[in-house]
């Protein structure tokens, strides 16, 4: 095993063995132009750089570089594209062999190429789905590997609770196939993602669902327009909606919440916690 692959590991395992101790904060950062919220924003590889300093100095745990919108109706993005977007930031990160980088991919070459410049999760939004080479690549670059609950189309009649169980049965099944062990997948409710309006909420009040896997579980509810929706704010003004959100995951069992405000969560958790630890 090269010296970079075990670093790697290491990196991975020791983040995974933090998420059961504590709640992490994922900060995330689009290199793209047009993500729904900062698209545009951290398009520049130094102001991307800067912003993910930026983060960590606030409490990042983990950095989710993102080189594609996954906004609904946002325009597809080569491969080559996605990937050269990547790139652009994660050799400067990675650099030091401290930092826990993730990146948001569905598509295994980029996968690849970002393992190779030091990624060590895959955020698959489409939980292994999409592309048919994504829990190959996962092992291949022993990554560790975030799946989504994701069906691409909204069913208001489903049974929200045994299509969950349904879809990541299958989800686990293919990655035992593919040689990705079960201690290095972490699951997200994928709230925005193929739900109807009403299912965002029943997700996040279903946690035990992922719970009984007795793996991670990541929520990513940041500034996302279920919130909007409810409260009628604009995608600026869903902070006091997503610290509410993510803290009624935390209480529910979630040990990663991906987030763009990193400061104002790690504020919230610190007062959930000391709250928790009072006597």
């Amino acid at each position: 095993m090269s010296a970079d692959r075990i670093r790697r590991a290491s990196l991975r395992d020791s983040i995974l063995e933090e998420a059961r101790r504590r709640v992490l904060l994922m900060g995330i950062l689009n290199v793209t132009p047009d993500s729904f919220s900062d698209g545009g924003v951290f398009f520049d590889s130094a102001a991307a750089i800067a912003q993910a300093q930026r983060m960590e100095s606030e409490g990042a745990d983990i950095l989710d570089i993102g080189g594609e919108s996954t906004r609904p109706g946002a325009a597809p993005v080569s491969a080559e594209d996605e990937a050269q977007r990547v790139l652009s930031v994660l050799p400067g990160l990675c650099a030091d062999g401290s930092r826990v980088v993730s990146v948001d991919t569905y598509k295994a070459s980029v996968a690849r190429v970002a393992a190779e410049a030091g990624a060590v999760i895959i955020n698959d939004v489409w939980g292994m789905t999409r592309d048919a080479g994504m829990a190959q690549a996962v092992a291949d670059t022993a990554s560790a590997v975030v799946v989504t609950y994701n069906r691409g189309k909204a069913d208001p009649d489903l049974n929200l609770v045994d299509d969950m169980r349904a879809f990541f049965d299958q989800a686990f099944g293919v990655a035992q196939e593919a040689g990705v062990p079960r201690e290095h997948m972490i699951l997200d409710p994928g709230v925005g993602f193929g739900k109807t309006w009403e299912q965002n909420f029943g997700v996040l009040a279903r946690l035990d669902v992922m719970l009984d896997y007795g793996v991670t579980v990541l929520v990513g509810v940041s500034r996302k327009s279920f919130i909007g929706k409810l409260l009628d704010r604009d995608v600026d003004d869903r902070l006091i909606g997503s610290l509410a959100a993510g803290l009624a995951s935390v209480q529910r069992g979630a040990s990663i919440l991906r987030v763009h405000d990193v400061g104002a969560h790690a504020d919230a958790l610190k007062m959930w916690n000391a709250i928790g630890e009072a006597q």
